[in-house]
């Protein structure tokens, strides 16, 4: 890939913008339409982990077609469909496809309105990077579904760049919490059961989309004075521990806003299980840690960082295509080396020269701008993400490269992003090409080294 121009790498990306079907996970999206809203009224029994549901799916049809379909794992059974108001002419549910056809031809540009009623025990979705979507826990449940696990508890359009509004309506046995992306909009109790309703406003990609269901209790964080409303949601067991491992998210919060812009959505919240896990989970406005996260020596703390950060990256910018990961994880783990910066820890210019050595003695068969399926989420890519962009962090200086991290936020709020969005937007920093600079961090497999020290100071912004 060395003797290519970088426009010339990253051009196969163009025709994503109309083809919605990921070379990284083919099975997973679909065609003909693009989802606006998903109304989701969900019954879910802890004990039994059974869950019926019924999905109202808004979506606008980009081409003419004689059927449709939508994700949806085989563990859930569907039993009606209808599409634009009548029983669909006919649908099969086989191989985590729901197709369906509707009664009368959808003309391009219209409504495609899609009530599917289902139900069944939900499990996580196999696939080369372990189990991922919904997941018992010992008393309730969790969702964490990058990339293709939100086919496994409603039926979906399960694509990172099919963003669409949410209101999630979760009816859970009432002694337990239950948490869906959105503000709460109501929260009704009848007998032994209470029903909790979220609206998510903002565009979500279908992964993002979350429950968390467990013995929980809420309290806020911060103080009336935080800059985002923040909450936290976890095990009163956990408490003490939890107000010290996450009792500086407050200042994380401030330092991320002046680093990378406004926070992107109305609130954020952290939930902790009453079980292990083994890593932190992001979710749109939500991040799930495990007990095993509350050490009471504040020993998760770059997680708890780098799963903020998600919020910006990740969540609000989401990536075009699984081949970009880096535009995630990179960042997300920059985001850890400037906290640690901004709290009085090693620079990030320390801790990015650490890690290149460590990475230089693993081995050098992967390439961060297309790491293929199978290494998208190798921590080499997390890692060489980062340095990647202190790398251009050098090159550009504090100044520009700050003022390009909250451009490049603001210009993507709530939307879909490429690598070659962001080269090209760099590009308007620098004094000077960075074409050498993509080529060597992105496109080659051999670990480049970094530039020498350029000014980068202890203090991670203006």
């Amino acid at each position: 890939m060395g003797g290519k121009s970088t426009d010339e790498k990253y051009s196969t990306g163009e025709k994503f913008y109309d083809d919605p079907i990921d070379d990284y996970l083919p099975q997973n999206g679909n065609r003909g339409y693009r989802v606006s809203r998903y109304e989701l009224e969900l019954i879910y029994k802890v004990a039994s982990n059974r869950l019926s549901g019924r999905a109202e799916i808004t979506a606008v049809t980009t081409s003419v077609r004689p059927r449709y379909a939508l994700d949806l794992a085989q563990s859930l059974s569907v039993s009606k469909v209808f599409v634009n108001g009548a029983k669909a002419a006919r649908y099969t549910h086989r191989d985590g496809k729901l197709v369906f056809t509707p009664q009368q031809r959808v003309p391009a540009g219209g409504v495609l309105s899609v009530t599917v009623l289902y139900a069944g025990t939900p499990r996580p979705v196999r696939g080369p990077w372990g189990e991922v979507g919904w997941e018992e826990l010992t008393e309730g449940a969790l969702i964490a579904s990058q990339p293709n696990g939100a086919a496994s508890w409603f039926p979906c359009d399960d694509h990172p760049s099919s963003k669409a509004s949410y209101r999630i309506s979760i009816t859970t046995d009432s002694p337990y919490f239950a948490l869906a992306n959105g503000e709460l909009v109501r929260k009704q109790i009848k007998a032994s059961q209470t029903t909790w309703v979220y609206e998510q406003a903002e565009p979500m990609s279908s992964y993002l989309a979350t429950i968390q269901i467990g013995p929980y209790r809420k309290h806020r964080i911060g103080t009336a004075q935080s800059p985002v409303p923040m909450q936290a949601v976890l095990p009163p067991r956990l408490r003490s521990a939890f107000d010290h491992d996450f009792g500086r998210q407050q200042r994380m919060m401030e330092v991320f806003i002046e680093a990378f812009g406004p926070y992107p959505f109305a609130a954020y919240t952290v939930v902790v299980t009453d079980d292990e896990l083994e890593i932190p989970i992001e979710a749109q406005g939500i991040s799930v840690f495990g007990a095993n996260h509350c050490d009471g020596r504040r020993g998760s703390e770059r997680l708890v960082a780098h799963e903020l950060a998600h919020q910006w990256f990740g969540n609000s910018l989401t990536i075009r295509q699984w081949r970009d990961i880096w535009l995630h994880e990179g960042f997300a783990c920059y985001a850890e080396w400037l906290w640690s910066e901004a709290s009085g820890g090693p620079s990030a210019d320390r801790l990015a020269r650490a890690a290149r050595h460590n990475l230089s003695r693993e081995p050098q068969n992967i390439l961060l701008g297309d790491p293929g399926p199978a290494l998208m989420f190798d921590d080499r890519i997390y890692k060489r993400g980062a340095l990647t962009l202190h790398a251009l962090r050098t090159e550009l200086g504090d100044v520009a490269f700050f003022d390009l991290l909250r451009e490049w936020t603001r210009r993507y709020r709530h939307s879909s992003v490429t690598t070659v969005e962001f080269t090209d937007l760099a590009g308007h920093y620098s004094r000077l090409p960075l074409r050498p600079l993509w080529d060597a961090w992105l496109s080659e497999f051999a670990l480049p080294e970094l530039p020498p020290h350029g000014g980068t100071g202890t203090r991670a912004f203006r």
